[in-house]
């Protein structure tokens, strides 16, 4: 068995120890590799980035739209970000941004009936490429690593700092 990319050379791994610094590195490098991937085709097949993907997704979750702070939470982007995000997505005619009441700070995005469309096609051909990119892995260990994966989000959440 190799090293994974990413994890350093030389360590002991017959004994387990530094077992959790191996999984947390292979995460990692499998995350970057496939993000990688997914990034490349994403522009070369659509003209968009990731971000942009991410974005859409979670317009598409929400028909009434949602406030731009609310979708740098999800999407983990900076709010000075995703207002340009935001700017090139609506001058692509994919989502329309409208200051609902008389609150100017608040805005609210939501998928144009073009975008519904362009991120339909999009979200296909994106699950088809993750299909293709995990084709030598047997389902029954996507199943697996699905339950593990969860465990292991459930025992950090568990294990957050509290912030002040």
């Amino acid at each position: 068995m190799g090293v994974a990319e990413g994890e350093p050379a030389g360590r002991d791994q017959a004994d387990g120890r530094k077992l959790e610094l191996r999984v947390w590195l292979r995460m990692l490098a499998t995350t970057k590799l496939i993000s990688q991937e997914i990034r490349r085709r994403l522009r070369t097949e659509f003209g968009a980035t990731l971000p942009q993907f991410d974005l859409l997704a979670q317009l598409d979750r929400e028909p009434d739209g949602l406030r731009l702070g609310e979708i740098s939470k999800r999407t983990m982007v900076t709010n000075g970000n995703i207002t340009g995000l935001v700017g090139r997505l609506e001058a692509d005619g994919l989502i329309s941004t409208e200051t609902p009441g008389d609150d100017r700070r608040v805005t609210v995005a939501r998928l144009t009936e073009a975008g519904r469309t362009a991120f339909a096609e999009m979200a296909r051909v994106h699950e088809s490429w993750l299909r293709e990119l995990m084709a030598d892995v047997d389902p029954k260990t996507c199943a697996t690593l699905v339950g593990s994966i969860d465990q292991l989000q459930r025992s950090a959440r568990n294990h957050l700092s509290e912030e002040e």
